[in-house]
C-alpha cells in the first residue's frame, strides 16, 4: 500500500469515526430527549444530509485549490466540532452542531476518490478504493465502539467526548502524513455535464442511494431490536471488520472480473443478509455489513474509473451526494418503517430497494458489454463518412469498468 493510499484510508477512518459516533448511543439520546426511533435518527441524518448537500460544491472546490488542502481542513474542523457536541444544552443545538460537522466532514469523501484517480493507474484503482473503503469502515466501527462500550460508565455525553478526542488524534495523523499531489486536477467547464450525461454514472448515483439507505436503516434500529446492556449491544459494530475485509477483497475482484459482475454479486449478498436477519438479527447484520462495503467499493470504483479525467471531481461528488442522501433520508425512512411495521416490515422495504439497485447494476453491465463489443455505434454526423471502430481501445474498456487483459491459456482474465 502506498503512502497516498494509506493516508487517504486514514482520512476516511477519522471522518467516519466522527460522523457515525451518535449511532451507537441513539437509544440513550432518544431516552434523554424523549424521542422515538425516527426522531432520534436525526442525530445521524442531520450530519449526513448536510454532507450530501455540500459534497458536490466541495468536490468542485478541490479541483481549484487542490485535493490535499480540502482533506486536511475537513478532518480538523470536523474533529473540533466533535469535541463541542457533548456540551450541547438541548437537542436542537446538538442537531445544529451535527449539521456543521457534516458540512466540515464533506471534504474527505469529496476529494478522496478523485485524489486516488488523479494519482494512480486505473489498473490499481480498484485495490486503492478497497483500502479507502476499508479505512472508512474501520473508522465507523471504532467510533461506534468507543461510544457504545463506554456509555454505561461515562454516559452518552462522556462517550461522545471521548470519541471526539479519538477523532482528533486520527485527524492529526492525516495532517502530518498525507502526501502532496504529484499532478494538478484537470479542470474543464464541461465537467459537470459529462458527469451527468453518462447513463452508467447516473445509475451508480442511484445505486449509492439505495445501498447506503439499506445499510444505515439496519444499524439505525439495531439498538432498538436487540436487548441487553449498551456495551453488549455495541459489539455488533465489530461486524465492520467483515466490511473492511470484504471491501479490500471486492476491489481486487472488480479489477480482475469486471465491476458489473462483482456489483451484482455484492447486492445479492446484501439481500441474503436481510433475509438472514429474520432468523437472527446479529447474523443478518454481519452479512449485510460485508455485502454493503463490498458493493460500495465496487460502485465507487466504477464511478472513478469511468468518469472522464476532467469530470472526476464532479462524478465523485455526485456519487457521494447520492450516498449521503441515502444515509440521511433512506436511514430515517427505514427507521420509520420499523416504527410502523416492525423488523419484518423493514426487511421487506429494504429488499425492494435492493431489487431496484440490482436492476440498475444489470442495465449498466449490459450497456458496458454492448460498448465493449462495438454494438453501440454512433451514426456519423452529416457531412462525414467515417465509421466508428467496432472495437474499443484499452482506455475505453478501462473507463467502462471492464477487464482490459486478454486471458491466456485456461486461466481467468486479470
Amino acid at each position: 500500500m502506498t503512502r497516498l493510499t494509506a493516508s487517504i484510508a486514514a482520512s476516511g477512518f477519522a471522518c467516519f469515526a466522527l460522523l457515525y459516533t451518535p449511532q451507537a448511543v441513539m437509544p440513550q439520546i432518544a431516552a434523554a430527549y424523549g424521542l422515538g426511533p425516527g426522531s432520534a435518527s436525526l442525530a445521524l441524518s442531520a450530519a449526513t444530509f448536510a454532507l450530501a448537500v455540500v459534497v458536490v460544491p466541495i468536490a468542485m472546490l478541490s479541483e481549484r485549490v487542490g485535493r490535499r488542502p480540502v482533506i486536511v481542513v475537513s478532518v480538523l474542523v470536523a474533529a473540533l466540532l466533535g469535541l463541542l457536541l457533548p456540551f450541547a444544552p438541548n437537542y436542537e443545538v446538538f442537531l445544529v452542531l451535527r449539521v456543521l460537522q457534516g458540512v466540515a466532514a464533506a471534504g474527505v469523501p469529496a476529494a478522496s476518490m478523485a485524489y486516488l484517480a488523479d494519482e494512480l493507474d486505473k489498473g490499481k484503482l480498484g485495490a486503492a478504493m478497497g483500502a479507502m473503503i476499508a479505512g472508512n469502515s474501520l473508522g465507523g466501527m471504532s467510533g461506534r465502539l468507543v461510544t457504545g462500550m463506554t456509555s454505561d460508565w461515562l454516559g452518552w455525553r462522556g462517550s461522545v467526548l471521548l470519541a471526539g478526542v479519538f477523532g482528533l488524534v486520527a485527524a492529526l495523523v492525516v495532517v502530518f502524513f498525507l502526501p502532496r499531489a504529484q499532478s494538478r486536477p484537470k479542470r474543464a467547464p464541461s465537467g459537470m455535464k459529462a458527469a451527468l450525461r453518462d447513463p452508467v454514472l447516473l445509475s451508480m448515483y442511484v445505486v449509492a442511494v439505495l445501498l447506503v439507505g439499506t445499510f444505515i436503516s439496519f444499524y439505525n434500529v439495531a439498538g432498538f431490536q436487540l436487548s441487553g446492556p449498551a456495551w453488549l449491544e455495541t459489539l455488533v459494530f465489530l461486524f465492520y471488520g467483515f466490511g473492511s475485509t470484504a471491501a479490500a477483497f471486492a476491489g481486487r475482484l472488480a479489477d480482475r472480473y469486471g465491476r458489473g459482475r462483482v456489483l451484482l454479486l455484492c447486492i445479492g449478498v446484501l439481500a441474503v443478509g436481510a433475509l438472514a436477519s429474520l432468523l437472527w438479527v446479529p447474523l443478518g447484520l454481519a452479512i449485510v455489513t460485508a455485502g454493503f462495503f463490498a458493493s460500495h467499493t465496487t460502485a465507487s470504483g466504477w464511478v472513478a474509473a469511468r468518469a472522464p479525467a476532467h469530470a472526476r471531481g464532479q462524478a465523485s461528488g455526485l456519487y457521494l451526494a447520492g450516498f449521503y442522501v441515502g444515509s440521511s433520508i433512506g436511514g430515517t425512512s427505514g427507521a420509520t418503517a420499523y416504527e410502523e411495521w416492525g423488523w419484518g416490515g423493514l426487511v421487506l422495504v429494504l429488499l425492494g430497494w435492493l431489487a431496484l439497485a440490482a436492476m440498475l447494476a444489470q442495465n449498466s453491465r449490459a450497456r458496458v458489454a454492448r460498448e465493449s463489443t462495438g454494438e453501440m455505434l454512433v451514426l456519423p454526423r452529416r457531412g462525414r463518412s467515417s465509421t466508428p471502430s467496432p472495437m474499443p481501445t484499452e482506455t475505453d474498456r478501462v473507463s467502462a469498468g471492464t477487464s482490459t487483459t486478454t486471458a491466456k491459456g485456461s486461466g481467468p482474465p486479470s
